[in-house]
């Protein structure tokens, strides 16, 4: 137990990887200062070889402003101070491949900080200048340029404020997500150019892989039109001009070895597909099954949709269940909404965490169980619940942006326990942290949960090494019950989760492997329980 699956040279590794996702901030604090750090991932490095994963994905560490969590980058060749040095994150990619583990980083490119050098010069520049080819500047509608150039609507969900700001100068510039992240243009040979020497530049300091953090919105339609003429193709998603960007990414990282991941939210398998090409992105996170409430049928659905639009590109799926802006599996399952959608989230929701808890253990069974990449947020293997920030410390700007109804994302990035008896949860600050551990949370501890046979993190530890009974091959759905998913893997290892209102009997097989709770007297499989069994 505790060993990455992949050899160090294998170079399908990515297909079948558990990849597990820091989020720097709230991982661990090395300097004390209560923030999350380099320094405390590095001493971590032995507890995350002991969970097994084979790499690491890391948000945003460079140089930022911060205000939207590191995704407002200014300096995509610094890292932010508060994390770090390049040095230290030289040596902590260094130190995680000596341990089998890779190191995969988040690339940002629909937009940079407002103190990026190249907005700070647009702005010295003025209208009409070189400079402001780099983004999105134009002058407003209306008799004296009052109005925004067009009718876009915010990336952020629950957002009424405008996607466009006015300048002292009269001009506008456009900004899917908040004033501080103005949208470079694609379209600007400059800008892909720049992208490019990014992804040689951590190539070059033996990065594996990079995910493209809102890979489907960087091309605009150069006429800008309002959305309310209903263009097509869309202004600014999915457009046609993105596959060429990604072709030329994709010429850059095979010299490298390396692979990408995209965020790519779309309604379109056949549209999501073509991302996945064989001279485009390797893969690409499956939020319709992040997403999916917990429902024997609609699991079911999304599972076969998933693979179907996979196949006839040949790339793998990946499983996610959680991540830095997605309200916690283990909240989200105890809820009477067992489904995520960012519009619905609101204070105050119902939880049931016992009941949520065991739906959770189920779907983490279940994730690593199906055929291609499970992508792992930090705190996943340990239960952590959803945290309810006091209102005068959130910091995220989808809440602000709401006008104070969307409770946002910082309830999934409250800081890790590690150490029952320690301030903070052994979290390392000196002082309180950066957004407020909740009471109750050091019993989440990893030391806890190390000595504990029935924790989560002993579920999750035992699942991961487990993980290669069910081999490569592809997915053979078994006779059921309804409300029972059940299937095989290339006839060598079966997976059966229990949806239903009552126990379900196991299908014929040889050996329980492992179970996300106890079987019942009779042998039979529990409500909103999964176990793993060999054929």
């Amino acid at each position: 137990m505790g060993q990455p699956t992949h050899a160090p040279n294998d170079p399908d590794w990515w297909r079948s990887a558990v990849i597990y996702q820091v989020y720097v901030r709230s991982f661990a604090d090395g300097d004390g200062d209560g923030t999350g750090d380099l320094a405390g991932v590095r001493t971590r490095l032995p507890y995350l070889a002991g969970l097994g994963v084979d790499a690491l994905w890391f948000n945003p560490w460079y140089l930022s402003p911060m205000k939207d969590g590191g995704y407002d980058v200014a300096d995509y060749r610094t890292i932010d101070p508060a994390f770090g040095t390049l040095a230290e994150a030289e040596k902590l990619i260094a130190e995680a491949r000596e341990l089998g583990i890779r190191t995969i980083v988040d690339i940002v490119p629909n937009h940079v900080s407002d103190q990026h050098p190249w907005f700070r010069a647009a702005l010295a520049a003025g209208p009409g200048s070189p400079e402001r080819e780099l983004f999105h500047f134009r002058p407003g509608r209306g008799a004296h340029g009052e109005l925004p150039p067009n009718d876009w609507p915010s990336q952020f969900a629950g957002s009424t404020e405008p996607v466009w700001t006015r300048l002292p100068d009269g001009d506008w510039y456009l900004h899917l997500f908040t004033p501080e992240q103005p949208d470079l243009n694609w379209a600007h040979p400059a800008v892909r150019r720049e992208h490019e020497d990014i992804l040689r530049f951590w190539f070059e300091r033996g990065v594996a892989g990079v995910r493209i953090d809102s890979a489907a919105l960087l091309a605009k339609d150069p006429r800008l039109p309002d959305l309310a003429s209903r263009p097509q193709p869309h202004p600014f998603v999915d457009r046609d001009e993105l596959h060429g960007i990604y072709r030329s990414w994709r010429t850059v990282a095979d010299a490298y070895g390396g692979v990408f991941v995209g965020e790519v939210w779309l309604p379109d398998p056949e549209r999501f597909a073509r991302y996945l090409r064989p001279d485009e992105l390797h893969t690409a996170f499956n939020f319709s099954f992040l997403s999916c409430p917990w429902d024997a049928g609609r699991l079911r659905a999304s599972i076969d949709t998933t693979l179907a639009e996979h196949a006839p590109v040949g790339a793998p799926a990946t499983w996610v269940l959680c991540n830095h802006d997605v309200t916690r599996t283990v909240t989200r399952y105890g809820r009477e909404d067992t489904a995520f959608d960012f519009a619905a989230k609101t204070f105050g929701t119902p939880t049931d965490l016992a009941l949520g808890t065991r739906r959770a253990r189920a779907a983490a069974l279940l994730s690593l169980a199906l055929p291609g990449a499970v992508y792992l947020y930090q705190g996943e293997e340990l239960g952590l619940p959803e945290a309810e920030i006091p209102a005068g410390r959130i910091q995220d700007p989808m809440h602000f942006r709401s006008g104070g109804a969307d409770p946002g994302r910082d309830g999934c990035r409250v800081p890790l326990p590690w150490a029952a008896g320690l301030p903070h949860a052994g979290f390392g600050s000196r002082e309180e942290p950066w957004l407020p551990q909740p009471p109750g949370w050091a019993s989440y501890a990893v030391d806890r949960q190390q000595r504990d046979p029935g924790s989560m993190l002993t579920l999750y530890r035992e699942a991961i090494a487990l993980r290669p009974e069910f081999g490569d091959g592809p997915l053979t759905w078994l006779p059921a019950p309804e409300g029972v998913l059940a299937f095989s893997r290339a006839d060598r290892a079966l997976c059966v989760v229990n949806l239903a209102a009552t126990p379900a009997r196991l299908p014929a097989h040889s050996r329980l492997l492992l179970s996300s709770g106890p079987l019942d007297e009779a042998g039979r499989l529990p409500r909103d329980t999964a176990a793993w069994l060999r054929a």
